[in-house]
């Protein structure tokens, strides 16, 4: 379930705070603790906990603000996602729930005490799991059918002494009527009743009638069944007159501050919890069970609870999901299986309803206040097209709980092994135009829809295509649906990001955030224009892909051959331009051999010299031209032996003239399309593979190491721009503070570069060979190099034989501790030095790439 979201105010951070959260109702999602919904979010379940000292009933996570953070956002809880069916028909989670009273104020100004160059103020570090004074609280469930859900909560006492813990499995409906809007989704008010002793009724316009039952508890008894309103506290909060007697806050006031009219005493609302209390003795658990299911679904000669009603389902549910793991992941060994296990948990419970509708909110809704007027002219008022109410994939769902169209694109190259139907469907949501900007633009993120990402949803889109299937048994529906719209996507680019029509594109900051001496989404000093190294390639990588699939569309319909004869010819003409070939301005630099930004002011450029991931993303951009392809297709066979023969004054300085019988390559291959020629691939390869320079233990550095002793200065209107090495958190306030890429390693471009390498080696096959590591004089191919950086980023994960996993940093819990020794945190980055865990700690949707490498390494 996701996290609430905060809209549009100068910090929006202070819009909605948590302790606003237990009284207040939202407006477009919900939030709660190991949670689940339906795939419109209208019927809500999730966990609430009591400790008995804690000042709040738990209820959602925890975490501080961009402003209260050392390094921005960060969420300040310890949860894991254990294991999950594609189907979700089993899935489980775990929370560690401290048994004396949670650390909010000491977290808050732990925080606040530390700088930019301190580590992060930890819960572990507050001493909340100190002897092991915690619980561990899993959350499993398991589907009957799908509008049978079974669920049982197991709580464990890792303390050492008898403890008491109050669970309220608790059910609610999305508040969509209060608002007064009418759009799709604005519901009348619903009901939930209670028509037994251990059983209520739900019902809502647009589901069926639904009956949630809960079993008794260990001790013998039924729970008391808690009524309430799923509606704002306005006395608490704002001083006026509530809507309803019985508000959204009622249970946390019911049980802590002990206020028995705060519940409704006729047992009706919109929001139902079960009240457990749990006595549990050291080392012992507990469990409940409770069990939602289609009231016109329920079977009289089945039980609800007990082992042949409830625990057989869940068993069975529970095998089906492991077997099968196991027959997908049957070559990776124990270490590497547990890794990709919770890499695929990760990706399918950061699955979220996403519902986001531009038009209403700037025009604010009918029965609340009027928006303020700078809202109708602030952020995201030129989207009022867009229209989100879907399930996404999120990146992080407390940090990032909205979708971030590039995070997804990798997201899905993940998920394809595991549900491919999703992942399709995924990458054609962004293309509709309740999605999609009406000038073909793609919807950044929510926090700003204009930005601009790096375009990597065209690779996404054909290696899912390419992974769905064995050739000839392929989506074709699917890849030419995509195609359209990503052409009306790359002309966006197109005139949107080549300022001079040079083939040398801006783009802005690209996702890579800091890496820059400026801030490249801003304007920069002095009027000037930056020609980005990173930006020209990603476009060249753009029309690679698209090239690619018009050639795959062309086999069964020529018509597409005209459009890759368009895409080969824009190819050539941005690797001509960042070549410096025809345009007399290019992004290589022949004397230190690496590709770097241009920076342009009165007509004076000046290459910015910084050794970076922007100097890499030039190798994304390569394509092995496949002659047993070009037989068959004969138009655009024509117009390419044309175009090489009257075009060498840029055809002569790029790659794909190479011929596989010089190369010693596969016969089968002709040609490569690719940014570098042979002589700049084999230089940048020297630095990116220089243990001094890029390459990590733990795969490729964002910046080089050699910017830890000589920085890049630049000295502009009596201002220092600087930047230097940084391997872990950032130590600017550039783009919040909390995100680096000035050092660390980050899954996505590091996989981006494996399979860069692998085309590269498709092509020049044994007659490249390269040291890796530089200087060490072990030479290998680059399919080996593309296999040892699959190794090293696995490291990240994997526990050595003393039982750390670098993801880890020094954690001695994680390392030795039976009970957190096997989990697994799939951070946003990775310290580029020592491979600790940095960022978002549940960022499992790029960097449950890691699942990728392991397959590479069973290969």
């Amino acid at each position: 379930m996701e996290k609430k979201r905060p809209f549009y105010k100068p910090c929006s951070w202070d819009y909605f705070s948590h302790d606003q959260s237990r009284s207040r109702a939202y407006r477009w999602g919900e939030d709660g603790i190991l949670g689940l919904t339906d795939r419109q979010a209208r019927l809500c379940f999730a966990l609430g906990l009591w400790n008995g000292k804690d000042p709040i009933l738990k209820e959602r996570l925890y975490g501080l603000t961009g402003p209260e953070g050392n390094h921005g956002e960060d969420c300040k809880e310890c949860y894991y996602y254990l294991d999950s069916a594609p189907t979700h028909s089993y899935t489980r989670a775990l929370y560690k729930y401290p048994q004396n009273e949670f650390p909010y104020a000491k977290l808050k100004e732990g925080n606040r005490e530390r700088g930019l160059h301190e580590l992060e103020y930890e819960v572990e570090d507050t001493g909340a799991f100190d002897e092991n004074r915690y619980w561990d609280v899993f959350a499993e469930y398991a589907k009957h059918s799908p509008d049978d859900v079974l669920c049982k909560i197991t709580v464990h006492n890792r303390g050492p002494e008898e403890a008491t813990l109050h669970v309220l499995p608790t059910l609610w409906y999305r508040n969509t009527w209060i608002w007064g809007c009418t759009h799709e989704g604005c519901t009348m008010k619903p009901k939930i009743k209670k028509v037994g002793e251990d059983s209520v009724k739900c019902t809502h316009e647009t589901l069926e009638t639904f009956t949630w039952a809960v079993d008794k508890g260990p001790d013998g008894k039924l729970p008391e069944l808690l009524f309430t309103e799923n509606e704002t506290n306005s006395v608490k909060l704002y001083g006026v007159e509530n809507y309803t007697s019985y508000v959204k806050d009622a249970f946390h006031r019911y049980i802590i501050e002990g206020e028995e009219e705060a519940v409704n005493p006729k047992c009706v609302g919109t929001k139902v919890a079960a009240h457990y209390v749990l006595k549990v003795k050291p080392g012992k658990q507990a469990s409940v069970c409770c069990r939602l299911y289609r009231a016109d679904e329920a079977d009289d000669d089945m039980p609800l609870f007990g082992v042949a009603g409830f625990e057989t389902i869940l068993q069975q549910r529970k095998e089906e999901a492991e077997s099968f793991y196991k027959t997908m992941c049957s070559k990776l060994n124990s270490q590497q299986y547990l890794v990709a296990k919770q890499a695929y948990a990760g990706l399918l419970w950061s699955k979220q309803f996403y519902h986001y509708i531009i038009k209403d909110w700037l025009q604010g809704d009918p029965e609340q206040p009027a928006p303020p007027q700078s809202r109708k002219d602030g952020r995201n008022h030129d989207w009022r097209h867009l229209f989100n109410r879907d399930v996404i994939s999120m990146p992080d769902k407390w940090e990032y709980p909205w979708y971030a169209s590039w995070d997804l694109a990798f997201h899905m190259v993940a998920f394809v092994k595991i549900d491919p139907e999703f992942a399709k469907n995924q990458l054609l949501l962004f293309l509709r135009e309740w999605y999609m900007h009406p000038n073909g633009q793609i919807p950044a993120y929510e926090f700003a829809f204009g930005d601009v990402n790096p375009p990597v949803h065209a690779w996404a889109v054909r290696r899912v295509f390419k992974m769905t299937g064995k050739r000839g048994y392929r989506d074709r529906l699917f890849l030419a649906r995509c195609f359209q719209k990503l052409v009306l996507n790359f002309t966006w680019w197109v005139n949107r990001k080549d300022p001079d029509g040079k083939n040398l594109f801006a783009g802005g900051f690209l996702g890579l955030d800091n890496i820059g001496v400026f801030d490249r989404s801003k304007p920069l000093p002095k009027g000037g224009q930056l020609y980005q190294a990173d930006g020209t390639a990603w476009m060249a990588f753009f029309c690679a892909e698209m090239l690619d699939m018009a050639l795959e569309l062309a086999l069964t319909d020529p018509t597409y051959e005209d459009m890759a004869s368009k895409f080969f010819e824009h190819f050539v003409a941005i690797a001509d331009a960042m070549n410096q070939a025809g345009s007399g301005l290019g992004l290589w630099d022949k004397e230190d051999g690496f590709y770097y930004d241009q920076l342009t002011i009165d007509g004076v450029t000046t290459p910015m010299r910084i050794r970076s991931m922007v100097g890499l993303v030039p190798l994304f951009a390569c394509l092995v031209l496949n002659s047993s392809r070009l037989e068959k297709l004969q138009g655009f066979t024509k117009r390419l032996n044309w175009f090489i023969k009257n075009r060498a004054d840029v055809a002569q300085n790029i790659s794909y003239m190479e011929s596989s019988d010089d190369c010693l390559g596969d016969p089968a291959v002709e040609k490569l399309l690719a940014i570098p020629k042979r002589e700049q691939l084999e230089r940048v390869l020297k630095y990116m593979l220089d243990e001094e320079e890029f390459l990590s233990p733990y795969g490729i550095r964002s910046l080089s190491k050699v910017h830890q002793d000589k920085p890049f200065v630049l000295k502009m209107d009596e201002h220092e721009h600087r930047v230097e090495y940084t391997p872990g958190e950032s130590n600017t306030y550039l783009f919040g503070g909390n995100s680096n890429w000035r050092g660390p390693i980050w899954l996505p471009v590091n996989y981006l570069i494996i399979e860069s390498l692998e085309r590269y080696d498709y092509f020049y096959g044994e007659s490249l060979k390269v040291e890796c590591p530089t200087g060490s004089g072990n030479v290998m191919r680059l399919k080996s190099v593309a296999h040892e950086l699959s190794r090293r980023l696995s490291r990240l994960f994997i526990a050595d034989k003393t039982g750390k996993r670098p993801c880890h940093g020094e954690s001695e819990r994680y390392k030795t501790d039976p009970h957190w020794k096997d989990l697994v945190l799939f951070y946003e980055y990775f310290h580029g030095d020592t491979g600790r865990g940095c960022g978002a700690s549940h960022q499992t949707g790029w960097t449950a790439l890691v699942a990728n490498c392991l397959d590479r390494l069973t290969h």
